[in-house]
């Protein structure tokens, strides 16, 4: 079973299989560039663990967990 983007430790960098659903959150993370194929790193996360900063396309990103759940990544 593929992991989610949550799961990524600090500072290690993997490859997007997939993003699950079909909802609007869905659709958005799919347009701010989370889709297959694509290289993301985790950099960072707030104080309280909520939400975790990722670096993609030479841009950071911040995603809450419940969001970076519905990412599946390379094991």
């Amino acid at each position: 079973m593929p992991r989610t983007l949550n799961q990524l430790a600090q500072g290690d960098q993997t490859r997007i299989l997939d993003v699950t659903g079909d909802d609007a959150i869905s659709i958005r993370l799919m347009e701010m560039g989370l889709i297959e194929g694509i290289e993301i790193r985790r950099v960072g996360q707030a104080p309280m663990g909520d939400p975790i900063e990722y670096a993609i396309h030479g841009s950071r990103l911040m995603l809450r967990i419940a969001e970076a759940m519905r990412v599946l990544i390379e094991d």
